[in-house]
């Protein structure tokens, strides 16, 4: 090989680093979704989201959860049965009707944990976040799992 070849081989080498080091940056530093500003895709009863999942997963998938990361945004209505605190310390609360074995769990943000104050278990609210997974039903563990939001607040 010449000069000249290993010149351009390098020149291309090198165009190939930065590009992929500016996808990496613009990736890096892409504004982080405000879900809170984001208009609600649907408001309703945790009963009915749930109802929706148990009937038809896959049509509940395909209606609320998207592959590129941005799921729609719900309002979801119910009693509040039990609130925690995860390990990076923000307040997550499960809204569950009387007697049933599934709910939604809501996980709220560093931010908007503290507006979770004054609630306690039995209280009606509503809560605006992002839907992640629905809820399930494991028959080999006889496990429940929620649906679960993200990015949660409590809607007054």
């Amino acid at each position: 090989m010449n000069k000249k070849t290993l010149k351009r081989i390098a020149a291309g080498i090198l165009v190939i680093i930065i590009i992929a080091v500016s996808i990496g940056a613009y990736m890096w530093f892409k504004p982080h979704r405000d879900v809170q500003a984001t208009k609600a895709f649907a408001e309703m009863k945790t009963s009915e989201l749930l109802q929706e999942f148990s009937a038809d997963a896959n049509a509940a998938n395909a209606k609320y959860l998207s592959r590129d990361g941005n799921s729609k945004v719900l309002v979801v209505e119910g009693r509040v049965s039990k609130i925690s605190t995860n390990q990076s310390g923000e307040a997550v609360i499960v809204l569950k009707d009387k007697g049933a074995k599934v709910g939604v769990s809501g996980t709220f943000t560093q931010k908007t944990s503290p507006n979770t104050a004054g609630i306690k278990e039995g209280d009606i609210i509503k809560i605006k976040g992002a839907i992640t997974t629905g809820n399930s039903y494991d028959a080999d563990l006889d496990l429940y799992e929620h649906a679960v939001l993200v990015q949660c607040d409590i809607i007054k």
